[in-house]
């Protein structure tokens, strides 16, 4: 019995590292000022795969990342991560997912991933960028035409 289920253990075990390598890793910087002016993230926008993990490194203490709500896929809910400290985020779902540094939201300091091709939540994410704060709501825009 153990000679027939050790092949299937092997191959299981196969599978699952596969899987692991070929998820990705990005990496966004939470700047003061870079590309796009003051308070942003870099990169802004994010094209990710189901699985993947985006890390959000802050370089000074006063950001943080933070999931928006009314910008997320069905099933994801709000995360938040601490003031100063990296946040990583595993992106399991498709659509668009809305970021903020919650003390420079009002200064646009905001991003977007987007898990895969599809973006069944587009329209959502729209909506939730018309009540975004002035500057978050330009930067918003911009990024929106970045969607593949």
């Amino acid at each position: 019995m153990l000679k027939k289920l050790l092949p299937l253990l092997v191959a299981g075990a196969a599978m699952t590292l596969a899987g692991q390598a070929v998820a990705g890793e990005h990496v966004v910087q939470m700047l003061n000022s870079g590309p796009g002016g003051a308070m942003v993230f870099s990169p802004a926008v994010v094209h990710a795969r189901p699985g993947d993990t985006i890390r959000y490194v802050p370089t000074n203490p006063g950001h943080n990342a933070e999931l928006i709500a009314g910008m997320l896929p069905a099933g994801v809910t709000v995360q938040r991560g601490a003031m100063g400290r990296e946040f990583v985020l595993r992106v399991t779902a498709p659509g668009v997912y809305g970021v903020k540094c919650a003390p420079h939201y009002s200064m646009g300091m905001v991003g977007m991933v987007q898990v895969g091709t599809e973006d069944p939540n587009l329209a959502a994410v729209q909506a939730a960028t018309a009540r975004a704060p002035n500057f978050a709501r330009r930067r918003f825009a911009q990024f929106l035409t970045q969607l593949r």
